[in-house]
């Protein structure tokens, strides 16, 4: 047997003629065979390269490969044409054979699922393509039309409904058949579910694999075929099997044939693309044609680069000029493309990767340097503050399966029974008095957060004081409206409160600051432990994600009037996420162990010592 592997693509001008071939004609000539067409040597498709970052949205598998098929390829003499059950076999003949990938869902699933907008150049346009019973256009058949396509190789079950001019190869069930009509030793590989993407990305084209699903451990251990899916239960009928698909072709399908044209796999033109996939089953073929195209494969499984380590140095590693995601998770283009770009910084917060929640619990000293009657942080000197703070996150180790990072809640702007030399009554520490401590948490792995006691001026003026720590990627802000007081007010006089308004206007200004400067998502903090503290803080912006939103419950006394508060803060905030714990070692009675912390529903994602 004749192995094609590897394929070398053949001059452009040739891909170019044989694609002409199958749509004109001179003189009113009947259209060439696919013998006539390969007669010049083999057939090779022709990728493209996105020019922008964009994320492919179409619902279903079929749609989607459609649309990833309009996104990476002009022009195609030849494609692979699977089924849902038969996606994974077909997503790995077409890397081998560098042909486009299409899944077709049968019945009125697949009809109007095709992407909208223009059809990228190099073949027939939506208005063009054929239709199906009824006029319904079928997507999968526009799409071989847009493509040019000439040959089909069926994997599955498959119906090409209004496709006359496509001659329909039906890929066969048997190992060794199926390695002498593509032109290369396929070698079986079973894959476990849940792990197809994956390794599709990871397939080499030069060691050509036909990857099938992985036997269910109860239904049998035959071996897996091209259409079917290797269990000991009749898999030609179960999975919609190459078998079938050379009895079922359609009623308006091209003649069945039974040789491929040579086929060689284009040169990569996506070289600086990088796809992100969430990793579901059902996005095999839209991976399979971007790595056709020559773009990298990550897999993403939250649909943000950003979220763990592993993605983090991922997207660092490949240093995407262009990204495209696959599916929903990822966001508007816009959205992907700044998280790509953050992602790509390669910097990550204490505990891993770029998000502070969720998925992480902090432990916080809370203070000023220097001043003890403060709070604990400002009781010992900067090395012994750091120690102390990692000695206080230790025990909750044990209790949560979250990352436990130890933090520093540092008071920036402390509020001052004067009005200063400013009139504002609140006494602001200068950057430089700051730095220090804030540059050792960041060498021992601690979080910081910038508390802010304005006085009568407001949160965004003070928080752009410290706009140079907040540049810092383990840097966040709090907010401590208590002591926000209006133009007639002093403190201790009364209980401070700020409206969400203003709050809103610090969200838009810290997170416009984070994102253009490529920073990791910050936390914000919003100190509360009476309900008039923030009228409407239920309406807190949290549609950024650069910011990570938390409400901290300040109670104080006795725990059930503590819980009493909690539960009074969270009934009204029911929209925020996440939630906070404050332990006094004075005014609390009892002051709550560890376990006990752990033990407050919901569990807090950040716990303080004051």
């Amino acid at each position: 047997m004749t192995r094609r592997i590897p394929l070398l693509a053949v001059p452009l001008a040739v891909a170019l003629t044989l694609t002409a071939c199958s749509n004109d004609t001179a003189d009113g000539a009947a259209p060439a065979t696919t013998a006539e067409a390969t007669s010049a040597g083999p057939v090779v498709s022709e990728p493209v390269a996105p020019a922008e970052t964009a994320v492919l949205t179409a619902e279903g598998e079929a749609a989607l490969s459609v649309e990833a098929s309009r996104t990476f390829f002009s022009a195609a003499p030849l494609a692979v044409v699977g089924t849902p059950e038969t996606a994974l076999q077909a997503a790995s003949l077409g890397l081998t054979l560098g042909a486009p990938v299409l899944i077709d869902e049968p019945g009125p699933a697949a009809e109007g699922d095709a992407p909208s907008g223009d059809a990228p150049t190099g073949g027939a346009s939506g208005a063009d393509a054929p239709a199906g019973d009824g006029g319904a256009v079928d997507p999968t058949a526009e799409e071989l039309a847009r493509l040019g396509a000439q040959t089909a190789l069926t994997v599955g079950a498959v119906d090409l409904d209004g496709t006359e001019e496509v001659d329909v190869v039906p890929a066969p069930a048997d190992e060794a058949a199926l390695s002498e009509l593509v032109g290369a030793d396929l070698v079986a590989q079973p894959v476990p579910a849940g792990e197809e993407v994956a390794v599709l990305a990871a397939m080499d084209p030069d060691v050509p694999a036909l990857l099938t699903p992985e036997a269910a451990p109860d239904r049998g251990t035959a071996e897996p075929s091209a259409g079917g899916t290797g269990t000991g239960t009749d898999a030609a009928t179960e999975a919609g099997t190459a078998t079938e698909a050379g009895t079922d072709t359609g009623a308006d399908s091209g003649p069945a044939g039974t040789d491929l044209p040579a086929t060689d796999r284009p040169d990569a033109v996506a070289e600086g693309v990088v796809v992100m996939t969430t990793g579901e089953p059902a996005q095999a073929a839209a991976v399979a044609n971007a790595r056709t195209a020559g773009a990298a494969v990550q897999v993403v499984p939250a649909g943000d680069p950003r979220a763990t380590s592993q993605t983090v140095s991922d997207t660092a590693a490949n240093s995407p000029e262009v990204v495209v995601g696959l599916g929903p998770a990822f966001g508007d283009a816009g959205t992907l493309a700044w998280r790509t770009a953050t992602a790509a910084t390669g910097t990550e917060l204490p505990g891993g990767g770029q998000l502070v929640l969720p998925g992480k619990t902090y432990v916080a000293l809370y203070g000023t340097p220097g001043s003890g009657a403060l709070g604990v942080l400002g009781e010992q000197d900067v090395p012994a503050t750091v120690a102390r703070a990692a000695e206080h996150a230790e025990p909750y180790r044990a209790l949560t399966d979250d990352e436990v990072v130890p933090a520093l809640e540092i008071i920036a702007t402390v509020a001052s029974a004067g009005p200063g030399e400013d009139g504002d009554y609140s006494a602001e520490r200068t950057v430089d008095q700051l730095r220090p401590l804030v540059e050792a948490a960041h060498e021992h792995g601690q979080y910081v957060v910038l508390d802010l006691q304005p006085g009568r001026t407001d949160f965004l003026t003070q928080a752009k004081r410290y706009e140079e720590l907040l540049k810092l990627p383990n840097v966040g802000l709090a907010l401590d409206p208590e002591w926000r007081l209006r133009p007639d007010q002093v403190h201790l006089r009364q209980i401070g409160q700020v409206d969400v308004a203003e709050v809103n206007e610090v969200v838009t200004w810290l997170a416009d600051l984070t994102r253009a400067n490529n920073l990791p998502q910050k936390m914000l903090v919003l100190h509360q432990f009476q309900v008039r503290m923030i009228p409407g803080v239920n309406e807190v912006d949290q549609s950024r994600s650069e910011l990570a939103v938390l409400i901290h419950a300040d109670g104080q006394g006795a725990q059930g009037d503590k819980r009493t508060t909690w539960r009074t803060l969270r009934a009204n905030a029911p929209d925020v996420a996440h939630w906070g714990w404050k332990n006094f070692y004075d005014e609390d009675v009892p002051m709550l162990t560890p376990v006990q912390t752990m033990q407050v529903e919901p569990r807090p994602a950040f716990v303080s010592y004051q």
